[in-house]
């Protein structure tokens, strides 16, 4: 569910992006789920079993959450799928979509990451870069997504959280960047999308980050964030409440990582 407006200006988060994203990895035909629409290629998985396992657990997320990534409560422990890679390969975990300093989430807004302040208030968790998977993400009640509306994904920064009875988790921010294109009549920011020939550098966990990289992945954005559209019709019924009247269409199999 999007952050309202009001309560993030009652934090004094007014500035920030809407809270809300999503990829529709299972398709949904009433109420019932079928097959994945992404899958993982073995090179980017570690190999096909890796492949196997990152493609069936984001399936299972997607059918738990109807595809829909939430900011983590205190409380709540919703978490959302995030493609890192901590000793080298690449892993999909569940995280905490809010910022952990020192173990414990921030007491500052701390889901959305300026670009222009990774260096500045980030430096930490830009060093443990990730990404996440997404087909769509809303903005003052506008979705937004690629013209195929096929799989992206957005850059973020993690941090670890501390050790409790699940385990040691990895919390996340989003990183943003400056709107271009049709996004920038909505909202001022939107999500950091990277291409493909992006992902290999920015999880790269022996690839400082410093300027260059902020270069790098901000120049490497620009064609597909020229590209976003708001998603209307059935694109947008299918995520904000479908009219299950009639069949989607055959899904498309496009290669996510």
């Amino acid at each position: 569910m999007c952050v309202r407006r009001e309560t993030l200006a009652r934090r004094g988060y007014a500035d920030r992006m809407c809270g809300s994203y999503g990829i529709r990895a299972v398709e949904e035909i009433g109420a019932r789920l079928t097959g994945s629409r992404v899958r993982f290629s073995a090179s980017a998985a570690g190999g096909a079993e890796g492949a196997g396992r990152a493609g069936d657990a984001l399936t299972a997320w997607s059918a738990a959450h109807r595809g829909r990534a939430r900011i983590t409560g205190r409380l709540a422990r919703n978490l959302n799928p995030v493609i890192h890679a901590p000793g080298g390969e690449r892993e999909l975990s569940l995280g905490w979509w809010w910022l952990h300093v020192a173990g414990r989430p921030a007491e500052y807004s701390a889901f959305n990451s300026r670009d222009d302040k990774l260096l500045r208030s980030w430096r930490e968790p830009f060093q443990r870069r990730a990404l996440l998977p997404a087909d769509w993400y809303l903005e003052q009640k506008r979705l937004f997504g690629l013209p195929d509306q096929g799989p992206f994904a957005i850059a973020a920064i993690t941090a670890p959280v501390a050790p409790d009875e699940d385990g040691t988790l990895v919390s996340y921010s989003m990183v943003t960047r400056d709107a271009v294109g049709a996004p920038r009549r909505t909202h001022p920011r939107m999500p950091l999308i990277l291409p493909a020939d992006m992902h290999e550098e920015w999880l790269d966990p022996r690839r400082v980050g410093d300027a260059g990289l902020v270069a790098r992945a901000l120049a490497a954005s620009e064609e597909l964030s020229h590209a976003v559209l708001p998603l209307d019709g059935d694109a947008a019924a299918g995520i904000l409440g479908p009219d299950r009247t009639q069949d989607p269409p055959e899904p498309a199999q496009p290669t996510l990582f």
